[in-house]
């Protein structure tokens, strides 16, 4: 047990502080390259109930679809292609598959077919692609990039043909998909219009509410952070208390017979009341944007809380963290990010994956 718990592997955290306001902020940028997310963690501490706008704007993120046994070829049609990929974002990823085991698929909504596949159907398949950057001393898995998107990826054209044939003939992949569609203008065509000859079922995602009371929770204030100077909690102490909030562990242990304890991180003062909200789906990008101005306009009007959380957590199974960044799963599976906005428009922004993944932007 001793052997296990001395291998465990370390995680890479990267931290941004800045202003909402601030020209140079990026914050919209991190959230849009952040691709695929299946939870949304809101905390408002001094709150006895989820402000009514908020709760409106996660009740309205939009549909998504689980299209079962899909022949990847299928995306790769024209016709598919010039509908959804070309006129909107698409964002598409394999259902049910691991990303240390099973080959995996990714649709980009820059167009990007992003494939993960183990070594033999890497051979099969005959296409170009790379190394995985965490394979061992022998690589055993690779990835495979497909610009769908392109002028040039046409029937006819060389790519193309070769890509569909591999796909289709050489070594057909059949995949479930999750997938989401945000057109760029009014677009009359929908997915399950499409894949009349596949089961796809609509999904919405789902709000879920819970009230804390009397809960210790750190003292933050937008300018100070732990450090050579200051005494206030680090960001990897106020992740570890958010960690134990969502999941309802108690931060005031003693340390009397337990093997391990936990502390909320001093200074601490308690929360008389705080409310938490959860929405879980396939949520994308444009949807956690909505969120994000929504909790800045929260602090428009005086509140007793002086800052808010909203956590973004990531599948742990997807082929890509942020961008086009390979996202290797070992142990932990970490893929995640958290804002924490303060009333003067300040935020702190953490962002996290493992030991085997691309470092954040």
């Amino acid at each position: 047990m001793l052997a296990n718990v001395e291998k465990c592997s370390r995680h890479l955290l990267v931290f941004d502080k800045s202003n909402f306001s601030c020209a140079r902020s990026r914050h919209r940028q991190h959230v849009q390259a952040h691709h695929y997310n299946y939870r949304v963690s809101i905390l408002i501490p001094e709150c006895g109930v989820m402000p009514s706008a908020v709760t409106a704007v996660s009740r309205t993120l939009g549909d998504y679809y689980l299209v079962k046994q899909l022949p990847l070829h299928e995306i790769l049609e024209p016709e598919f292609i010039n509908k959804f990929v070309r006129k909107g974002f698409l964002y598409a990823l394999s259902y049910n598959t691991r990303i240390d085991q099973d080959n995996c698929a990714a649709v980009l909504p820059t167009g990007k077919l992003i494939l993960s596949v183990d070594k033999d159907t890497y051979e099969e398949l005959g296409l170009e692609g790379q190394p995985s950057t965490y394979s061992h001393k022998t690589t055993v898995r690779y990835n495979v990039t497909v610009d769908l998107g392109t002028a040039a990826f046409v029937p006819g054209e060389k790519r193309y043909n070769r890509v569909m044939w591999a796909l289709k003939e050489k070594k057909p992949l059949t995949f479930d998909f999750l997938m989401s569609w945000h057109p760029s203008g009014e677009e009359e065509a929908t997915l399950p219009s499409y894949f009349t000859k596949y089961q796809c079922k609509v999904y919405q995602p789902t709000v879920s509410t819970r009230i804390l009371n009397a809960t210790d929770c750190p003292v933050l204030l937008s300018h100070e952070l732990k450090g050579k100077q200051s005494e206030f909690c680090s960001s990897q102490e106020f992740l570890d208390w958010l960690g134990a909030v969502f999941n309802n562990i108690d931060c005031n242990n003693q340390a009397d017979s337990f093997l391990s304890t936990y502390c909320c991180p001093w200074p601490s003062t308690i929360m008389d009341k705080a409310c938490l909200c959860t929405i879980s789906g396939f949520i994308i990008p444009e949807g956690i944007n909505l969120l994000l101005d929504q909790l800045r306009v929260y602090f428009e009007e005086p509140k007793l809380a002086q800052w808010v959380s909203m956590t973004v957590h990531g599948f742990a199974d997807s082929p890509v963290s942020w961008g086009e960044s390979e996202h290797g799963y070992h142990k932990g599976g970490e893929n995640f990010y958290n804002f924490v906005l303060f009333s003067n428009q300040d935020y702190w922004l953490h962002m996290a994956v493992g030991t085997h993944s691309g470092c954040p932007p």
